[in-house]
């Protein structure tokens, strides 16, 4: 039993939560970043972060009908983050979420005063200047992240080609191994992959394939963004005729795969590819769609020995995901993804996680394409989640449960990192 002299007090809940929050070293489960091994694929610096999709498409909503498209992006990469720069932070307020983590990340890596002068070539000269591994190692002390899990495709040559010239990763980069031709059915991007490894163009060459290369990365999950359409089971049809559905690839590749490997399989689901194609050159033409649940409901009962991680795009999803979340102990729900990272949806969805699935969950990922933004999307999240965690625990106080410093540190760690380490442990 706890001594009352451990007990907080009601009024010492917020300062303990909001000190807990900001000091936890996160583990962030889901990140398209790469290590400096993998060169040109690892993105970072002002111009990446002023070119990044948000920010293009934001700039495209104020930017004079005259500029094209495709005008835009024939210009080099720095030429477009001027652009980006002028309208977005200069001749405007930088007010959006993605606006203000540019502002955020500059600030916590001591250019304060470039960014009072809108100094954006003072600015690139300081990126200029840095050594990538200690500017690598800054970035993860910054933002107060352990480690990331990478996105690591078998089906992109750009990507392959690293890993079998031997680039490695370090403590701070782990492998996630992303499927996607599998639950779309895409049977023609993995035949073309089967047949330059030489292997058979078949479902058990398939599942060579994903093994060598799960193998290869030293991945730690299987995981997959799924089609709009996405369907599993009987309705499901074939993409092509002749080609198997997505529902034969999941059931006789990657279940087959994961099951043997003692892999889980993270789902995505909920976005549209290509809602605006001319802005897919910056990766931000893609919306988002309300999923259909039934899919991630039957791979959950189908295969109870298989652990599923999951996140949902719409925020109409989210109640209905946890509800499946408290019914089947393999599956584990993760973060506010892609356009449910902002402020307002981190509350309402992580208070909503909370009150229906306690600590069983977690609360946050970056998705960041660019190494930077963990700084600012890990520092903003803290500041929407830590309120949250305040009023739960206060009403726990006030309830009349004791309340220590040690477990509200402990249970804060398990909502940023530890429940999914249980998770894939158990």
């Amino acid at each position: 039993f706890f001594s009352v002299m451990l007990a907080l007090h009601e009024d010492e809940i917020p300062a303990v939560v909001c000190s807990a929050v900001h000091d936890v070293e996160v583990v962030d489960l889901h990140t398209h970043l790469f290590p400096p091994s993998h060169e040109e694929l690892m993105l970072w610096g002002i111009d990446e972060m002023l070119t990044y999709h948000y920010l293009v498409s934001e700039f495209f909503m104020v930017a004079p009908m005259s500029i094209s498209y495709e005008e835009f992006f024939a210009k080099p990469k720095a030429e477009q983050a001027d652009l980006v720069w002028e309208h977005l932070f200069v001749k405007r307020l930088p007010v959006s979420e993605a606006q203000i983590g540019v502002v955020t990340v500059l600030h916590a890596l001591g250019l304060a005063d470039f960014v009072t002068k809108r100094d954006l070539a003072g600015i690139r000269a300081w990126f200029a200047q840095q050594d990538m591994e200690e500017y690598v190692e800054k970035v993860f002390q910054l933002a107060k992240v352990k480690y990331v899990v990478m996105t690591n495709i078998p089906f992109v040559k750009q990507e392959t080609e690293k890993w079998l010239q031997g680039k490695g990763t370090s403590k701070r980069f782990k492998s996630a191994l992303r499927i996607d031709p599998v639950l779309s059915g895409d049977w023609g991007t993995i035949t073309a992959c089967l047949k330059e490894a030489n292997l058979p163009e078949t479902l058990e060459g398939a599942r060579e394939f994903l093994k060598t290369w799960a193998k290869r990365i030293e991945a730690i999950y299987l995981m997959a963004s799924t089609p709009a359409d996405f369907q599993y089971g009987p309705h499901d049809c074939p993409r092509q005729p002749g080609w198997p559905t997505a529902t034969t690839l999941i059931d006789e590749v990657m279940v087959p795969v994961a099951r043997e490997l003692g892999l889980p399989q993270a789902l995505k689901l909920g976005a549209m590819r290509g809602m605006n194609p001319a802005l897919n050159p910056c990766g931000g033409g893609d919306g988002v769609v309300v999923a259909d649940v039934a899919p991630l409901r039957a791979l959950c009962q189908k295969n109870p020995d298989i652990k599923f991680l999951a996140t949902f795009l719409s925020r109409v999803n989210q109640h209905e995901v946890c509800v499946l979340t408290q019914k089947f102990r393999n599956l584990h729900i993760y973060g506010c993804w892609w356009y449910c990272n902002n402020p307002s949806m981190i509350d309402e969805i992580t208070r909503m996680r909370i009150e229906m699935l306690g600590t069983a969950f977690t609360a946050q990922h970056s998705d960041a394409r660019i190494l930077d933004q963990l700084i600012y999307k890990w520092a903003h999240s803290r500041k929407a989640i830590a309120p949250v965690l305040v009023e739960q625990f206060q009403k726990l106080c006030r309830a009349g449960w004791v309340v220590t410093k040690e477990e509200v540190e402990r249970d804060i760690w398990r909502l940023m990192g530890g429940s999914y380490e249980d998770f894939l442990a158990k």
